[in-house]
């Protein structure tokens, strides 16, 4: 056989290579260098059909063990953490699957009326966004804008694809839907303008697959107090990198993960040092939605630097 691309490989055209350390400095609001989020994932699932993360082995449909430990999220997890970040005075980047509005939209309300960014994640995570045709992939993304804007006052202006299932289209897609950014890409700590078909602007709001508990705690198995403690390490040492660089840090939670007691009980220290930082003016403290913001300010205002 011969080399499949000898010279170039194939690219997503989407932005150019450019190095953390060779980049335009600028600040976050009030001066700080580190950004931090939580993007708090809340699902729902089709019962006895489609996809969902699992505690254990796959059972025949209905898989009522898989389906239950994730619906304990929607009952009893979320709002869990919604006391803790409630006392901390911690607001979230809200990811919704739309079907939350069908089967609990008291936890919706509850994240608009604490001030969470609705953003949009698909109308269930029990499928893939990259298996729709792109009319279907269009229908998805304007519905789910649509009902958010009418159960809860605002369109969503953020996406992130259930299970970061892409298209080659999705941020045309996004664009040409009216959404200003995605959490997609996963390639870099600081966000990143992508080039659409449209020419309209929409920018990679980067969002963790480390600092997530799915990957950690569920494909890795990791117990929560060594995830919680990979977070502050990752907190601690962002914060000395961001001395040299704006960054962003995200943290991704799933509530019948992180909801569940034991691991609450670990998650608490680390938010409560979250909140002590933002207290001292270290961090801003943020969403995505408002980081996004913030980068289109500084692109009018130095065009030529982003």
């Amino acid at each position: 056989m011969t080399e499949r691309w000898p010279h170039l490989l194939p690219h997503h055209g989407r932005f150019d290579y450019a190095p953390i350390t060779q980049r335009p400095d600028y600040v976050w609001p009030n001066g700080a260098r580190l950004a931090v989020y939580l993007g708090f994932n809340l699902e729902h699932f089709a019962f006895g059909d489609g996809l969902g993360a699992r505690i254990g082995p796959p059972s025949a449909e209905p898989d009522v063990l898989n389906h239950g430990w994730r619906e304990y999220g929607n009952r009893v997890g979320a709002w869990r953490c919604l006391e803790l970040f409630d006392q901390l005075g911690l607001k979230t980047g809200a990811l919704i699957n739309t079907a939350l509005y069908d089967h609990c939209p008291e936890l919706v309300a509850a994240c608009v009326t604490r001030g969470d960014e609705l953003i949009g994640h698909g109308h269930s995570n029990a499928e893939r966004q990259a298996e729709f045709d792109e009319a279907g992939e269009r229908a998805l993304l304007l519905r789910c804008a649509g009902r958010i804007q009418a159960a809860s006052g605002a369109a969503p202006t953020g996406w992130l694809s259930p299970w970061i299932s892409e298209s080659h289209a999705t941020p045309d897609l996004l664009a040409e839907t009216g959404y200003r950014y995605t959490l997609n890409w996963c390639h870099d700590d600081q966000p990143t303008r992508m080039r659409t078909r449209s020419g309209q602007p929409l920018w990679a709001v980067p969002y963790p697959q480390e600092l997530n508990d799915i990957p950690m705690i569920v494909a890795r198995q990791m117990d929560a107090k060594d995830f919680c403690a990979m977070v502050r390490d990752n907190f601690d040492e962002m914060r000395q990198q961001a001395t040299r660089q704006p960054l962003v840090m995200g943290l991704a939670l799933h509530p019948y993960i992180v909801g569940q007691p034991y691991r609450l009980r670990h998650l608490r220290p680390v938010l409560e040092a979250f909140a002590a930082a933002r207290d001292r003016g270290e961090i801003w403290f943020t969403t995505p939605g408002e980081i996004c913001r913030h980068m289109e300010r500084l692109a009018i205002e130095r065009p030529d630097a982003f």
